[in-house]
């Protein structure tokens, strides 16, 4: 059951630019795309625009060859959980979850193994208020897959846990995926969170997709120099050509984990250090630009001084200065 969308456009009232701008994209049964990018590029308007939420101005929208785009939202199986799940609150859990049960059959039995696997099922009597923000997250996600949706959507489903919570969540996304065969698409800021739970990554940006595959490929050898500076803890270095030996027409990207300090005969000068626990990250200054280095936190330079490094020249990674896009 394979979800397809093809050249979809929506602009809102006001704005000049699109919030989509011709978005393409496949979703095979039982796997996960994940589409990251920064606050307003469009991610949630994508989900929106495919549950029938807002207007597409063109494009087609099909689930297993059923054209879905004209439809209301109710007529189209997509199932979509919001970054804040609106749950009804005079409603026990329990209640919640039946409300969407299509079939009254074993209605008892689908709520109770739906919710032991999202291990909330010693809150079914319990009202949402009465819940965490993971807590009232997951009600949200098993109500989603209790409705028998042909596609599940999430909207930054991790946006609002704390980081402790986090991984926990993104461990229960993955037991979701293998209880639910058919596509899900997820949207998020946190490309660790997307790395984590995607069988496919997106990166979307100013309404249009700028690489799409493989997560691992799509970190390693982004296919554009916007996509190369979005992913990562710390994003890819960006650099002119010359400060690699390249021509001028060439930009060269080089992740921070991928300069190795100490070693080589690069020099450059450290302005700031940035501790994050158990790594720390240098930003240097070579030859009047900014580059980024990641080191382990126990052992880091002072401020101002000069630092050795070295790189692979199998990890750098050229774009074409112009257009941006990989050589």
């Amino acid at each position: 059951m394979t979800l397809r969308a093809h050249d979809l456009r929506v602009t809102y009232d006001g704005r000049s630019l699109p919030a989509l701008a011709g978005v393409g994209l496949e979703v095979a049964p039982a796997r996960t795309l994940a589409v990251v990018g920064p606050s307003g590029a469009g991610k949630s308007t994508l989900l929106r625009a495919l549950a029938g939420l807002v207007r597409t101005s063109s494009g087609r929208i099909e689930v297993a060859g059923r054209a879905l785009e004209g439809l209301p939202p109710q007529a189209r199986r997509i199932a979509l959980v919001f970054a804040e799940p609106a749950l009804p609150e005079h409603l026990t859990v329990r209640a919640n979850l039946a409300l969407v049960v299509r079939s009254r059959s074993h209605a008892r039995e689908r709520i109770e193994e739906t919710a032991a696997y999202l291990d909330i099922a010693r809150h079914l009597e319990h009202r949402p208020s009465a819940l965490s923000t993971g807590e009232r997250q997951r009600v949200a996600i098993a109500r989603a897959l209790l409705s028998d949706p042909d596609v599940l959507l999430l909207d930054e489903p991790l946006a609002t846990l704390d980081p402790a919570l986090r991984g926990r969540v993104r461990e229960e996304l993955l037991h979701v995926r293998e209880r639910f065969a058919g596509p899900i698409v997820l949207v998020t800021h946190d490309h660790t969170d997307a790395m984590a739970v995607a069988d496919e990554l997106a990166v979307l940006l100013d309404g249009r997709i700028e690489d799409c595959g493989d997560p691992q490929r799509v970190y390693d050898a982004p296919a554009t120099a916007r996509a190369a500076a979005l992913l990562g803890a710390r994003p890819m270095n960006v650099l002119p050509g010359p400060l690699f030996g390249e021509r001028p027409d060439v930009l060269v990207g080089l992740r921070p984990e991928r300069v190795r300090v100490g070693a080589g005969e690069r020099v450059a000068t450290v302005r700031r250090i940035e501790r994050t626990g158990a790594d720390g990250y240098l930003h240097v200054d070579l030859d009047g630009h900014a580059l980024v280095a990641r080191v382990d936190a126990r052992d880091l330079p002072s401020v101002g001084a000069a630092i050795r490094f070295a790189y692979d020249e199998r990890d750098l990674k050229r774009f074409d200065a112009a257009s941006g896009a990989a050589r």
